[in-house]
């Protein structure tokens, strides 16, 4: 039986790309086109497993003025909506997507400020619906009045109740999330090159080095890190094995939520408990699929399963 899949967004968005022959700074452009998805990582990762089969329950906050996009998304998908509404509006984020380079750039706006009841019906909602071996992703930023400790806390609090928490945040909350004192780790996380860069203080010259960081986080308990590196390739890491897959360059339509389709990628192996070289073909293949188009969504599965076969692995450089 497949393993009931959560995803938590406390900060969700409401993506509106723009895509322009190029970007230049200053000037005037004539958008090619505008579309606006509901968005944020959690919400992404939901989109993306629901096109493979398995439509998640959802949860986290949104703002009561603006729920339309989210709930308009996961009623063609068939998730399981059990966001808390919060009041205000759910924050947009504007995403500029260059056709000439296929760079995206992101202007974040200010969203909802929540207040620890709201946080605390998001904690009722998990606590009815994890049990042990739940795969729970717990990503994103934090809303305007929580502390940078709320997803440390989270992490631990579901690790207890014995979920697999996948971790896919950055900077302070990622910071305490993993900090030296932290007992409850997460499961697996998927930093991107800078993100583990930034948590480890340091450049990371070179995959032995990149590997080296990663196996000190699983020392300490975390089964599975992943770091993405774009075109390079992610890496994938356990007490076990350490490898490089990759797929060749596609044309990208969007990079926006590439990163969130790795993440559902990771899922949808760990939740059929597929071997670590599966896992990474499926993280891959779910990241290059999503780069065709705009929105939390994927081509059909069989196209996501020709990518998967199609990537290619190799031993990492240790």
């Amino acid at each position: 039986m497949t393993a009931t899949i959560v995803t938590v967004t406390l900060n969700p968005a409401i993506d509106r790309t723009v895509t322009v022959d190029r970007l230049t700074l200053g000037a005037v452009h004539r958008a090619r086109s505008s579309q606006s998805n509901a968005g944020g990582k959690g919400v992404n990762v939901a989109g993306c497993l629901a096109d493979w089969g398995l439509p998640p329950i959802v949860t986290g906050l949104l703002g009561r003025d603006n729920a339309a996009p989210f709930e308009a998304l996961f009623a063609a998908k068939r998730i399981d909506d059990r966001f808390v509404r919060a009041p205000g509006e759910t924050r947009t984020n504007i995403k500029i997507a260059d056709l000439a380079t296929g760079e995206t750039t992101d202007v974040n706006l200010p969203g909802l400020t929540v207040a620890a009841a709201d946080l605390d019906a998001v904690r009722a909602v998990l606590a009815a619906a994890v049990r042990p071996g739940t795969l729970v992703v717990v990503g994103g930023s934090l809303p305007e009045g929580l502390p940078s400790t709320t997803l440390a806390a989270l992490v631990g609090e579901l690790t207890r109740v014995g979920a697999r928490v996948v971790l896919d945040t950055s900077g302070e909350p990622l910071a305490r999330a993993l900090a030296p004192d932290v007992a409850d780790l997460p499961y697996a996380i998927k930093p991107n090159l800078a993100e583990l860069q930034d948590f480890a203080g340091r450049t990371l010259a070179g995959e032995a080095e990149i590997v080296a960081a990663a196996r000190a986080l699983v020392g300490r308990g975390i089964r599975l890190v992943v770091v993405s590196r774009g075109a390079e390739g992610a890496l994938f890491v356990t007490a076990d094995a350490a490898l490089v897959a990759r797929l060749p360059p596609v044309a990208a339509l969007s990079t926006v939520g590439a990163g969130d389709a790795m993440v559902a990628g990771i899922v949808a192996g760990l939740a059929a408990d597929a071997s670590l070289d599966d896992i990474a073909r499926l993280g891959v293949a779910f990241a290059a699929a999503k780069l065709g188009g705009v929105g939390p969504n994927l081509p059909s599965p069989a196209v996501v399963r020709d990518l998967a076969a199609a990537a290619q692995l190799r031993p990492a450089q240790d």
